[in-house]
């Protein structure tokens, strides 16, 4: 094994792949345009192209030729999938949740909800779908979903972890005082529910120094516990303010930027994300890491309109084209544009389905796709539930340094906007199997 560096991602430890199959070079050659075999690659991102072959021939429709489909992210970031966050649990702040099937099947691994912000909320709200259900639904899932409604295709790194979710405003307001409050629960029943972790997917009201901020305050007192604070660093990097905003301007929790990996494995075609970036009102420059944030894999809330037309446009396309219009004409009054189009020729039919699944960014009829950093964070979190599987005694501040550690920085991002670069899941748990 040589010590230069990998022509891909620039790590160490370069080796040819003089047995490696034609096939397999073939497949990297066709994500990778431009190496080849004699340049060979570093065990990690071997490892990664041959888990893509692993995972694509193992689903089929997912994969099959001749369509465009979202990458699951396990493959796209590289993960080592030994790992699933078992025996870690991670609370989650947002503003609603639902016990999805990827959550609490084949086995519910929901040990508790709260809503901090309503304490006299009805008990039947967590399992009757609304608006603010569906934002906490992704990350939890994106995090944490075990790819139940996608035969395990669409599972997230912590696929086996344990979750505590604690609602924190509605989709119309989450306040800066009511997700204090949350962090001030997780802390409070941490010990209970083993709480290693807590994502925050949302963000306060205002810029705020940590030192006389409650929210941050609270934030760092979470490190203090023991508890690894991963938040989003928001979505307003596209203007001139791009404002870190409360707990994520904090100094020790861990705050992620967002960057567009494309939805391929080129490790190289990535472009910038309109994340937040610092430097904070303290001076403090955030994020420190970055996650793909675009072409994510979410699930779908259950009961729904926009289920019900996912599911609609899932059979659709499944059906031979001389069963279309008997299927649009069995599901009435769930998309009127398609009720109309039924005695369209199929070709045209076809072409309607497959616009309406674009825009409405539908992946089957369980899943649709997302961005956000607020999903970039449960990637993280996700990351560190695999972290701490693998070594518990990990503190806050060395699943920190390990994860900045581990990073890579991406070309085509500037500094300031990714920290010092994109999680690699595969080494970050590496190092924290070695790490003392």
């Amino acid at each position: 094994m040589s010590h230069d560096p990998c022509p891909l991602c620039s790590r160490s430890g370069r080796q040819p792949l003089r047995d490696a199959d034609e096939t397999l070079i073939s497949f990297i050659q066709s994500n990778e345009p431009g190496w080849q075999p004699e340049q060979g690659l570093c065990l990690p991102c071997l490892d990664l192209f041959r888990g893509a072959r692993q995972r694509m021939a193992a689903n089929p429709k997912i994969f099959h030729s001749g369509e465009y489909h979202i990458l699951p992210t396990p493959l796209r970031v590289g993960a080592n999938e030994r790992f699933a966050g078992r025996g870690v649990t991670i609370a989650f702040l947002d503003s609603g949740f639902y016990p999805h099937p990827d959550l609490v099947e084949s086995r519910n691994r929901i040990l508790r909800y709260a809503n901090v912000a309503d304490p006299n909320h009805d008990e039947r709200e967590f399992k009757e779908p609304n608006d603010s259900s569906w934002h906490g639904l992704m990350t939890s899932v994106v995090a944490a979903g075990s790819g139940h409604l996608s035969g395990g295709a669409y599972r997230g790194l912590a696929c086996e972890a344990n979750l505590v979710l604690v609602k924190v405003g509605s989709a119309n307001r989450i306040v800066h005082e009511d997700i204090q409050l949350g962090l001030e629960w997780v802390i409070e029943h941490r010990a209970e529910h083993n709480i290693r972790i807590v994502n925050v997917s949302c963000g306060g009201d205002f810029e705020a120094s940590y030192l006389t901020d409650g929210l941050s305050q609270a934030a760092e007192r979470a490190v203090r516990e023991g508890i690894v604070v991963v938040c989003a660093a928001g979505n307003s990097g596209g203007g001139d303010n791009h404002a870190i905003l409360p707990p994520a301007s904090a100094p020790s929790v861990i705050t992620v930027g967002g960057f567009n990996d494309k939805n391929t494995l080129e490790l190289g075609d990535n472009s910038a994300y309109h994340s937040s970036y610092g430097p904070t009102i303290d001076g403090l420059q955030k994020p420190e890491i970055v996650a793909p944030s675009i072409w994510l894999a979410a699930p779908i809330l259950p009961n729904t309109p926009t289920a019900a037309e996912a599911r609609l446009y899932d059979l659709l396309q499944d059906s031979p084209d001389t069963e279309l219009r008997d299927v649009l004409k069995a599901h009435p009054g769930i998309d009127q544009q398609l009720d109309a189009a039924s005695d369209l020729p199929a070709y045209l039919i076809r072409q309607l389905v497959s616009i309406k699944i674009h825009d409405a960014n539908v992946i089957s009829g369980h899943y649709k796709h997302v961005d956000g950093t607020s999903f970039a964070a449960p990637i993280v979190s996700s990351v560190v539930a695999q972290m701490l599987e693998a070594n518990p005694r990990l503190t806050p501040q060395q699943v920190k340094r390990i994860l900045i550690d581990t990073a890579i920085r991406l070309e085509n991002v500037s500094v300031d906007r990714q920290g010092w670069g994109t999680i690699i899941p595969s080494r970050a748990v590496e190092r924290a199997l070695q790490y003392q």
